[in-house]
């Protein structure tokens, strides 16, 4: 048995990124080995590949950071993590990815790209300026839960010098030179001491038979049986072999309840309807299935397999040789290739998968034979790496005879009904991460007894636990494998009315969390919201500056998912103001974040028909597009705005939009057009009477003409400017024009 992901390697950041896991790791040695020996080969061109690949509770995650903990000193430039699918089975675009990897680099805010027209594709601004940084660095990049090669190959750089690990619940096909290592079920001694640990006392040892029989049911898959070892610990007074018949029971009540009714289990402890709608058909988005097993087939263990239920699915992967399945009664290890060639990954000239690896017997761990780096050197073109592949994966369902289901459903019918309730609220959570206050606003309980039940539902393995937050305060989340059964039972026992009110109680929560942080950082800027309990206050403007860019993600998240509902918009509308008050004030703030905030700004403002607002966010857009050199996408931006103020009637936005939109022009070399539009400004500030707008643009005028080489017209705008900037004793605007006019006279003299 191996301790879990340790202290971070002296000297080398980033490992404090990685999910906290388990504190216990067992078995998987032949895992690791075989991912370090695939780490240790030389590679050429671009950064090798090490895909990680298991059905859902297999352990990748936390393989994955244990295995980053052991190479970490030989990446001296630092780890990075990044999640590339949500646990609703939504997919992360590699832009979106490409900008957090490059903040983790330590990319100031400026220098992270704001997003482009696609977010998919090696040539969208944020995956080439990754790139570009991690040129001549060692880095480290875990990439945990892929969907699809699309997310990972506009992140691989020219540099041999960084790697790159995958986890993933099925094949990534589309990436050359790639061989996954499959997790199957532990070993039986492995899974007998996971076990031991979580139960404790005597109950396993002295009851190997039935210890190995609930190992046997669970698949021998760690999130199973660390699931019934919560249940065990809930109902001390039953033996470990009841234990296994309650779960292979629950298994086959769900698998043939197609309604999701499961009847509980007849031991007493009683899962009721809640537990049978936990249990209910696994088709729906966001659930997930092994990678490498055909669906149909029941867990492996001991090289044994459940009942088939299923027809296998279309897209199920195939053995040794394109359009091979295994037959119906295959024994998982018998008549297979080898591993290593039964998880090759390739594909066709059709991009279909041509080999994929069958699940693993537990006890016997399959393991591919990893390739780092191209075969033949560095590709002349970088699109060589890629051949043609599927579109973005959909999510793969769990089937209902699942033992992972089957785990949950007992556990869930022991829960209290508060803590029942709390883990069916923390899926309305931003990207299903939550602390003590934001669980306690979701429920509406005091933050002390939030934490304990957020403690409690941790401990029996419910939730995983995220890094801490700046301040210290412990952060779960929903597991990814859990959370479709866990919104199939918010829908089924909680109202609609009591869901809305706890996504407002939670909206508002980050509302006054941001204005204190808000406060804490500019005390002249106004004082904050009155204060908030003493567990949930920012002390210090140290502390708020940390939450603010440490939750920045889940806050984000949390404006984004209230708009795209649309019942929330005060809010949420709130909430975006805040923040856009409070982001710049950390010093950190990314415009790709500024940038987000202002398209929901334009959003609600589009829905319920404020022209203005709309205006405002428009010029806001294009503001950060001109900052970041997009003059042609920041035009864009003008020009909407111009129509959005001239159907309000608003002249000085309308002003403020033509003058944005000449300066494009102007930065585009295109001097008639800047002309043209700085003129219609000049003409609106004149008919409202902006004296210094008018002299601003009586030089922009003069400096486009001076280009088109109408010199007399750019000497008349340069003099009527500085006779506006007398009339205001404008001293240093004056002399600014006056050394415009007086360099056109110089030019002018030399015979231009």
């Amino acid at each position: 048995m191996e301790a879990g992901p340790g202290a971070p390697v002296e000297g080398v950041p980033g490992l404090d990124r990685l999910p906290a896991g388990p504190t216990l790791l067992v078995g998987r040695r032949a895992e690791l080995a075989a991912l370090r020996a695939a780490a240790a080969r030389p590679a050429e061109g671009r950064s090798p590949v090490l895909v990680l690949a298991g059905r859902p509770g297999s352990g990748r995650t936390t393989l994955a950071a244990r295995f980053a903990v052991t190479v970490a000193a030989d990446y001296p430039d630092g780890v990075l993590f990044a999640r590339l699918s949500a646990p609703d089975g939504g997919r992360v675009p590699p832009a979106r990815t490409a900008r957090r990897l490059l903040e983790q680099l330590g990319a100031d805010g400026a220098g992270v790209p704001l997003p482009g027209a696609v977010e998919d594709g090696r040539d969208e601004p944020a995956c080439v300026a990754l790139r570009e940084a991690l040129a001549g660095r060692k880095v480290l990049l875990v990439l945990d839960d892929v969907r699809d090669a699309g997310q990972v190959w506009p992140l691989l750089a020219d540099e041999p010098g960084c790697l790159v690990l995958a986890t993933t619940a099925g094949p990534l096909t589309g990436i050359e030179d790639i061989d996954p290592v499959i997790l199957g079920g532990l070993d039986r001694q492995a899974s007998g001491e996971l076990l031991g640990d979580l139960v404790g006392g005597t109950r396993i040892s002295c009851d190997p038979v039935g210890g190995a029989d609930l190992a046997e049911a669970c698949a021998s898959r760690p999130a199973a049986l660390r699931l019934m070892a919560g249940w065990l610990r809930s109902n001390p007074k039953l033996a470990v072999t009841d234990a296994a018949r309650e779960l292979a029971r629950a298994v086959r009540e769900a698998d043939g309840k197609p309604d999701g009714k499961a009847a509980g289990p007849g031991t007493g402890t009683g899962t009721g309807t809640a537990a049978g709608a936990a249990a209910g058909p696994g088709t729906g988005p966001g659930t997930e299935q092994v990678a490498g097993q055909a669906p149909g087939k029941g867990p492996v263990a001991g090289g044994k397999e459940a009942p088939a239920k299923e027809a296998p699915a279309e897209d199920a992967p195939t053995e040794g040789k394109a359009g091979r399945r295994p037959a119906d009664g295959a024994r998982a290890g018998r008549g297979r290739r080898p591993a290593a060639k039964a998880g090759k990954q390739t594909a066709d000239g059709g991009g279909k998968p041509v080999a994929a690896a069958d699940a693993p017997v537990a006890g016997t761990p399959t393991v591919g034979t990893p390739a780092a780096g191209p075969k033949a050197g560095p590709p002349t073109d970088p699109t060589a790496w890629v051949k043609p592949g599927p579109g973005p994966a959909e999510p793969v369902p769990v089937p209902d005879n699942d033992p992972l289901i089957g785990a949950f459903t007992l556990l869930y019918g022991t829960l209290p009904p508060a803590q029942a309730r709390l883990l069916r609220a923390l899926t309305l959570a931003p990207a299903q991460t939550a602390d003590l206050r934001t669980a306690s606003a979701l429920v509406g309980c005091p933050a002390p007894e939030a934490a304990t039940m957020l403690a409690a539902l941790a401990e029996r393995e419910l939730l995983g636990e995220e890094a801490p937050a700046a301040d210290g305060t412990l952060r779960y989340r929903v597991p990814g494998r859990l959370y479709p059964r866990l919104v199939r039972l918010r829908e089924h026992e909680d109202r609609p009315a009591e869901i809305e009110l706890a996504r407002a109680r939670l909206l508002e929560r980050l509302v006054r969390l941001t204005e204190a942080a808000r406060a804490l950082l500019d005390p002249a800027g106004g004082a904050g919201p009155d204060p908030l309990p003493g567990p949930l206050r920012l002390r210090s403007a140290d502390q708020a500056r940390q939450w603010l860019l440490g939750e920045r993600d889940v806050l984000l998240g949390a404006v984004a998912d209230a708009i795209g509902q649309g019942d929330l918009d005060g809010s949420a509308g709130r909430l975006v103001t805040a923040l856009l008050r409070s982001l710049p004030l950390t010093g950190a703030a990314a415009p790709a974040d500024l940038y987000q905030l202002h398209e929901l700004v334009l959003t609600v403002a589009e829905r319920h028909g404020k022209p203005r607002r709309a205006a405002a966010a428009l010029l806001n857009l294009g503001d950060l597009q001109a900052a970041a050199g997009s003059w042609e996408q920041a035009g864009g931006h003008y020009r909407a705005a111009l129509e959005h103020a001239r159907s309000a009637d608003d002249e000085p936005l309308c002003a403020r939009a033509l003058e944005g939109a000449a300066g494009c022009h102007r930065a585009l070399g295109d001097a008639v057009r800047a002309a043209d539009w700085y003129g219609r400004a000049l003409g609106l500030r004149q008919s409202m009477g902006d004296q210094a707008a008018e002299a601003r643009l009586l030089a922009r005028v003069a400096e486009a003409h001076t280009a088109q080489r109408r010199f007399d017209e750019a000497e008349r705008e340069y003099r009527a400017s500085l006779s506006v900037l007398r009339r205001l004793g404008d001293e240093r605007g004056q002399q600014a024009v006056g050394a415009a006019l007086a360099e056109l006279r110089e030019r002018l003299d030399a015979g231009w």
